[in-house]
């Protein structure tokens, strides 16, 4: 298993096909694209092939903010999610990090909190009767 941040190291088709797998849809290709060349985006090899991404930034009130953490399903499982999150914690450009999660996503709130993350609060109105529940470590 190795993580990368490179652009060259990166294969655009590869991480939309993923987000493709997973959403149904290539509506994020462009923010992709960008967090790519921005270097924000980390991805998880394993056997060359792809098998994971994690993409960031810094504006969530000047705190890293971990927007997106994408495994291909038949992956899921076996640690990815949680290496590119010890990576990224290994990395962050601010001491305070957060993410969050559907509280419908159970196996992401598992992910969260065996990663240290605690719970920091909610947002209504995201999506229709599925609040959002923000996590939060402190590095």
């Amino acid at each position: 298993m190795k993580i990368f941040c490179k652009p060259q190291l990166i294969n655009f088709d590869d991480i939309v096909s993923i987000d493709i797998e997973v959403i149904g849809n290539n509506s994020r290709s462009e923010y992709i694209k960008n967090a790519i060349k921005e270097e924000r985006c980390l991805v998880v090899k394993n056997e060359n092939k792809i098998v994971g991404f994690l993409i960031f930034d810094t504006h969530f009130f000047d705190c890293s903010f971990i927007s997106l953490i994408i495994v291909k399903p038949l992956e899921r499982r076996k640690g990815y999610a949680t290496s590119l999150i010890k990576y990224f914690i290994n990395i962050s450009p601010t001491k305070k990090i957060y993410s969050s999660t559907n509280q419908s996503n159970k196996r992401m709130q598992e992910v969260f909190k065996a990663n240290g993350f605690v719970q920091s609060g909610f947002i209504e109105n995201l999506d229709v009767d599925d609040p959002e529940i923000i996590y939060f470590i402190s590095t």
